[in-house]
């Protein structure tokens, strides 16, 4: 039988509501334009309504997730260790999650909520989907709850998972420790995955550990002469809630309804976000090209320009006669 385990991010909501006043003290001495409250209001409203969904449909996840467990390969102990490697094969599983959300537009359409803030703050962090079930997104865990883990093990270790996120929304913190750097997400990383500057698109997935990035070839570091912009590629434009929460459903419902043909129409659907049948649109692949031709373009150029020999310069400076 499963222990009872309590809903950690439950007791972590009172921290959440602190700090989030203490970075709006922050903001407020050192740079006001880090919050702006329209925006923060929409992030606070979308994070409540994301609440009251998990509420509504978060039964009928478990349940599924519990029926699958009877189909378990082994069945895995309540041992501490086991807490351990679940955190860490869950955080995997987020991580195949959060790259899809990004590369498939029905997964996308609700992950884009919590990427449509042109700010970039702790409340940020409460701007949650509100369709998460509707696009089915708790598929990504059910591998694991065939393996052996039970369903309030991943229930429990994700709500870890969860709050660790939370703290990496800010631009408060700069840069972290290198060997924390090198092994756990960051302010600094998650910036990176936030950006829309070109170089920075479909980079940094990870949860908790971005050892994932490192591995899969999706890291890339934030970068001084680069510094993030923050929202999407096609700015929301608005702090209307209903449209932030339902603006991409309905822009796939009006792609699918225009399409010509059965094949345009699945396109729209599970290919990335910014495809079109046409090619009339961009996604992040043409736009990081583009940005790379231009980027050697300008190397190039650069490379060409003529340039003086240090004898020659240090010559005409000091008005010396050539031998």
């Amino acid at each position: 039988m499963a222990p009872h385990l309590p809903d950690p991010v439950q007791y972590a909501v009172p921290a959440f509501i602190l700090l989030v006043l203490a970075e709006m003290l922050v903001a407020w001495a050192r740079n006001k334009q880090r919050y702006e409250p329209r925006d923060t209001l929409t992030s606070l409203s979308l994070g409540m309504g994301s609440t009251i969904a998990g509420v509504i449909v978060g039964g009928t996840a478990y349940a599924i997730a519990s029926w699958a467990y009877q189909f378990r390969i082994v069945t895995i102990g309540w041992q501490w260790y086991w807490f351990v490697i679940a955190f860490v094969v869950d955080d995997l599983a987020y991580y195949a999650f959060h790259r899809a959300a990004h590369r498939v537009r029905w997964f996308w359409a609700s992950h884009v909520i919590h990427h449509s803030s042109q700010h970039y703050n702790l409340s940020t962090a409460l701007r949650q989907t509100w369709t998460g079930f509707f696009s089915l997104s708790f598929l990504f865990r059910l591998p694991l709850a065939l393996i052996g883990f039970h369903p309030a093990m991943l229930l429990f270790v994700g709500g870890i998972n969860l709050i660790y996120q939370f703290w990496i929304h800010t631009e408060v913190i700069d840069r972290m420790p290198r060997w924390f750097e090198a092994v756990m997400n960051t302010p600094s990383h998650h910036r990176v995955h936030h950006a829309i500057n070109p170089r920075y698109l479909d980079s940094n997935y990870a949860g908790v550990f971005i050892i994932w990035d490192r591995m899969f070839g999706t890291f890339v570091a934030e970068r001084a002469d680069d510094p993030p912009c923050y929202g999407i590629v096609k700015q929301l434009g608005s702090f209307n809630l209903l449209w932030a929460a339902c603006h991409e459903w309905i822009g796939i419902a009006r792609d699918i309804w225009a399409a010509p043909g059965l094949r345009a129409k699945l396109g729209y659907v599970v290919m990335p976000p910014g495809w079109s049948h046409d090619g009339s649109r961009e996604t992040s692949e043409t736009i990081k090209a583009q940005w790379e031709t231009i980027r050697a373009k300008r190397e190039q150029e650069a490379w060409k320009k003529p340039t003086l020999s240090s004898s020659v310069a240090d010559r005409v400076a000091a008005r010396l006669p050539a031998d």
